[in-house]
């Protein structure tokens, strides 16, 4: 089981009007300020933040309580000209979680709700699986010598961009979820994936961009023990400690 936390800015389209037509960079900063003090908060709980679209973020949250995610939603709120919401969903794969994740919050109302403000609602499917994170932190071979030093910075990102939403397709297909997370690298969240289906995803894409990829794939109780042992793997890989892009410590599954 994994559970995934949807965090939704309350009425954001209606509060950005509000700000009159030279807003852009406030709510830039807004965005990123608050972006940054979820992660903050998540973290100390051994939870992990995605950007995803900044008004819409998507945590890996196994381990944080209900209780946990009411203190940081009443800290937003106190602390930010808006408001958020949360929906907490559990189940076997990523994909389903924050299917249910969004669903339950949805049935509280809409996004742009003038009503709905700090909701927190909590939906699960637990078959009594054991709970556990799977993440593989992923980057492209030799992007900075093939691309970065060589094409324009804007080629260079709609490469990086066409990448993303290549394997968001590919890890969606099998149930997992894939995010950008800088530079040329992702993380993905994987349960129940195994050596071959990376293996399968790697092949396609290599065939379809003409770019190479290693991933390190690690396990833990929570996002951040699963995404550090991942950088373990990684690191192996990169330093030619094993021979293959595709490092799994199967030992390490709980």
């Amino acid at each position: 089981m994994i559970q995934l936390t949807l965090i939704q800015i309350d009425n954001y389209g209606r509060f950005t009007e509000l700000l009159g037509v030279d807003r852009e960079s406030d709510l830039q900063i807004l965005q990123s300020e608050l972006y940054a003090d979820l992660q903050r908060m998540f973290a100390l709980r051994r939870g992990l933040v995605f950007y995803n679209r900044f008004d819409n973020m998507l945590a890996v949250s196994n381990g944080i309580s209900v209780k946990e995610h009411e203190m940081i939603l009443r800290s937003v709120t106190r602390r930010y000209p808006v408001s958020i919401s949360m929906g907490i969903g559990s189940a076997e794969t990523p994909y389903e979680a924050q299917v249910l994740a969004t669903k339950v919050l949805q049935e509280t109302g809409s996004a742009q709700s003038e009503t709905r403000k700090a909701i927190l609602a909590q939906k699960s499917n637990d078959n009594g699986g054991q709970e556990y994170v799977q993440i593989a932190h992923i980057d492209i071979n030799g992007f900075t010598s093939k691309v970065t030093d060589r094409e324009s910075a804007y080629q260079s990102t709609y490469l990086i961009y066409s990448s993303t939403s290549i394997l968001m397709r590919m890890f969606g297909d099998k149930g997992a979820l894939l995010f950008f997370n800088g530079g040329d690298n992702f993380i993905a969240v994987c349960n129940g994936l195994k050596k071959l289906d990376f293996r399968q995803i790697f092949d396609k894409f290599e065939t379809s961009m003409n770019l190479r990829l290693k991933a390190g794939i690690g396990f833990g109780k929570n996002a951040l023990d699963a995404l550090s042992r991942a950088n373990m793997g990684l690191s192996l890989i990169r330093e030619k400690k094993v021979n293959d892009v595709i490092f799994l410590n199967e030992e390490e599954m709980l």
